[in-house]
């Protein structure tokens, strides 16, 4: 009798067991409908979607790269802003302004730049909204122009920020990558006032988001006190492709 007993409560454990796994998806949802746990819920993802990309991340690891046949002709790569096409710069005084944990702040041209060695890469450009096209950019590696200014390697993060008022921020194995450009070029001509002049960052290794356009400041530093603009919103930081 008792052991009739005990094996019928172990197969009811099984079974209620199975019957919770299978519930599990739907008390998910049940939490997530509640607003107040929302939020709370959605940046604890994000955070360890963020925790698991950087995991992964593999500082010698190459996005693809493709040929000349390959590359979506100029007039055909859209154009995407988060806000105007055009936020007016004087590209003739234009400079790059540099602080932080660096041996050699100050304001720098965009000969300077020009002046370090020049990357040319036909690589993919993928943006949150969905769409993606191969396009030819040019400009210096981040981590030569990051070598120049003499920056502290034990640093840990790099943040720029836009004329249009965008920010952005970078891990510093993402900005040392050899792809990470100071992209300055498209399809072998200077960058055009819609496509980030005189200066934009080119990551093929990220989403498109990450990659800010018309820079003004950039700053090495030890912690970030401003992510990034389209992170502050709810975006992913991280965001590896």
């Amino acid at each position: 009798m008792n052991d009739n007993r005990k094996t019928d409560e172990q197969q009811f454990r099984r079974v209620s067991r199975r019957e919770l796994l299978k519930l599990m998806p739907a008390l998910a949802l049940g939490v997530f409908a509640i607003p107040p746990l929302q939020k709370k819920l959605l940046k604890q993802g994000l955070h360890f979607s963020d925790w698991d990309a950087r995991l992964m991340f593999r500082k010698g690891h190459l996005a693809p790269t493709f040929t000349d046949a390959d590359v979506v002709p100029f007039e055909k790569f859209p154009i995407n802003d988060y806000d105007v096409d055009d936020p007016g710069l004087d590209l003739d005084e234009w400079t790059l302004k540099v602080s932080g944990m660096v041996q050699k702040p100050g304001e720098y041209r965009l000969p300077q730049i020009q002046a370090l060695p020049r990357i040319r890469q036909n690589t993919r450009h993928i943006c949150v909204e969905g769409w993606d096209v191969i396009g030819r950019f040019g400009g210096a590696r981040l981590s030569d122009f990051l070598s120049l200014i003499g920056a502290d390697p034990t640093a840990g993060f790099v943040t720029v920020h836009c004329a249009d008022d965008y920010y952005e921020s970078l891990d510093v194995a993402t900005a040392r990558h050899p792809q990470t450009l100071l992209c300055y070029e498209m399809y072998d001509q200077l960058l055009t006032r819609e496509h980030g002049a005189p200066v934009r960052l080119q990551i093929p290794t990220k989403i498109g988001y990450k990659q800010a356009k018309y820079l003004t400041e950039l700053k090495v530093t030890p912690v970030l006190d401003k992510v990034g603009y389209w992170e502050d919103q709810g975006y992913a930081w991280f965001y590896g492709l």
